[in-house]
């Protein structure tokens, strides 16, 4: 008698605890309910110098002022000597990684530049290095790698 009751509990419990022994596996990934824009970013580069302005244009002029700056600086502290007058504009293309770490991409000159001015390049990666302390852009708090466009216009006499 003992041995069919405990033998009908059993089969009563195991019947419906099926639930309970479930093999699928239950999805770990969250749904996004949003579409994230990966050309912009929440927050800019910034220098250290900048880090305590409020507004998000405020932060952005104040690292591209620092960045222009700092390199003009660098390069006017250099002399050059050409044989003919310069007035030309060069693009530099920056990479900020996500540690902080600027580095030159590309520099984008004439030819006659070139020529003119051979050791431009290496001068502008110098000046590069002299950086004060960056902080990495962000996307929604995460630090990312960004792409930074700098104009520089280069006057010798």
């Amino acid at each position: 008698m003992r041995f069919r009751v405990i033998s009908l509990f059993l089969i009563i419990l195991v019947g419906t605890s099926c639930e309970y022994f479930n093999l699928k596996k239950k999805s770990q990934l969250q749904e996004i309910d949003t579409i994230i824009d990966f050309s912009s970013v929440d927050v800019s580069p910034i220098f250290k110098s900048c880090k305590d302005l409020l507004e998000k244009q405020a932060k952005t002029t104040c690292f591209r002022t620092t960045i222009h700056t700092q390199i003009s600086e660098s390069l006017s502290a250099q002399s050059f000597i050409v044989k003919k007058p310069l007035n030309e504009i060069i693009q530099v293309h920056l990479l900020i990684d996500k540690k902080g770490i600027v580095s030159v991409k590309e520099i984008v000159s004439s030819e006659s530049l070139k020529v003119l001015i051979p050791s431009l390049d290496s001068i502008i990666a110098l000046s590069l290095k002299k950086l004060p302390k960056l902080f990495p852009a962000s996307k929604r708090g995460v630090p990312i790698t960004t792409q930074y466009q700098l104009p520089i216009k280069i006057t010798v006499n």
